[in-house]
């Protein structure tokens, strides 16, 4: 059986989800993972943070899975996924819609959707939203797009001019086969990351 098949069974069946499967230099197995999510009315969510004890009895687990089936590694290393958590499917970009998160494209935009946006530009960070998207004869789809804009970050305490005009929000609207990398924001609040949900800015 494969490491990821292996592992992703081990920590489904304690009933986690599986973020990230990794090795690294000197036989380090390292394994991300997160609570499972199911998709809840507005407002009705609760947030969940992975915590030690669950740490210690998915790798108490997978030290057992990994033994009987004879996985080659030095040491293994299980953690949350960080305020930086990436965003693999499609249910993690439904779980955090209307979170801030920073993207990688494949390939830049082009001239031809660039717009005010520099069209050789990949990366972008921008408030994560549904959308739709024209699937010809079958009419729309589902998609997803991020929104920002290029203000200035506001300072405590600084007084913003009432005659400065605001800087034009944007939108780019990708499917997740165009991502080369998809991540939370890393943003600290001690508010949680609710709280910034509607800032917006952008990576150069």
């Amino acid at each position: 059986m494969a490491l990821k098949e292996i592992v992703e069974q081990t920590v489904a069946g304690l009933g986690y989800d599986l973020v990230e499967t990794e090795r690294s230099a000197g036989g380090l197995l390292r394994i991300t993972i997160d609570f499972l999510w199911e998709s809840t009315p507005a407002g009705t969510e609760v947030e969940q943070f992975i915590t030690v004890e669950d740490c210690e009895k998915v790798t108490r687990q997978l030290l057992f899975a990994l033994e009987v089936d004879g996985v080659d590694y030095k040491r293994l290393e299980v953690s949350s996924p960080g305020i930086d958590r990436p965003l693999r499917h499609e249910k993690d970009f439904e779980r955090f819609v209307g979170q801030e998160i920073d993207v990688t494209l494949k390939a830049p935009i082009g001239a031809a959707a660039a717009g005010q946006v520099n069209a050789t530009r990949k990366k972008f960070r921008g408030t994560l939203e549904r959308t739709q998207v024209d699937a010809g004869e079958s009419g729309v789809a589902p998609g997803w797009q991020i929104v920002w804009s290029d203000a200035p970050a506001v300072k405590p305490g600084q007084r913003v001019s009432k005659k400065r005009l605001p800087a034009p929000v944007q939108a780019l609207g990708f499917t997740l086969d165009e991502l080369k990398e998809a991540r939370l924001a890393p943003i600290v609040s001690f508010k949680g990351r609710g709280a910034k949900a509607g800032t917006e800015s952008n990576l150069d």
